[in-house]
């Protein structure tokens, strides 16, 4: 629950300085029906990225890091405000740096660093004004499935 609650305000902290969203989620397994038609790690993150209305940001600036633990995969999904603004490689080498981390049994400094680096890059793009509330569109608590 600490490691939860640190994330979380890591996650609180870093939307302070841009108008992005950041979801992390983290499930245990594929639920039966993704199993039955051999859906993939990246298709249950694309349907949580709209379950969690990462999607339905203002400025279509949201993140989800989803782990899918049985598999051991990594999917970092990007909105297309975001996605548009940024090289190609960034999120396979982002989520290649994760997941040697997380190898190595350092989830928390793993997740930490993917969370402080979308923060950079939301903060290049999309920096808080400093004038006007920056609301949190999104809750900043880690989803647990």
């Amino acid at each position: 629950p600490e490691v939860l609650l640190r994330l979380e305000r890591q996650v609180a902290a870093s939307e302070a300085r841009h108008s992005g969203q950041v979801r992390l989620c983290v499930e245990g397994g594929l639920p039966y029906s993704y199993i039955w038609r051999d859906a993939t790690a990246r298709n249950r993150g694309v349907a949580l990225f709209g379950k969690l209305r990462v999607w339905d940001t203002e400025h279509n600036n949201g993140v989800l890091i989803y782990l899918l633990l049985a598999d051991r995969r990594i999917e970092i999904l990007a909105d297309r405000g975001l996605h548009a603004r940024t090289a190609p490689d960034f999120w396979t080498t982002l989520a290649s740096r994760l997941s040697d981390t997380l190898h190595q049994g350092d989830f928390e400094s793993g997740l930490a660093l993917a969370i402080e680096e979308i923060g950079l890059l939301l903060h290049q793009h999309y920096p808080s004004d400093g004038h006007v509330h920056n609301p949190d569109e999104l809750p900043n608590a880690v989803v647990l499935l």
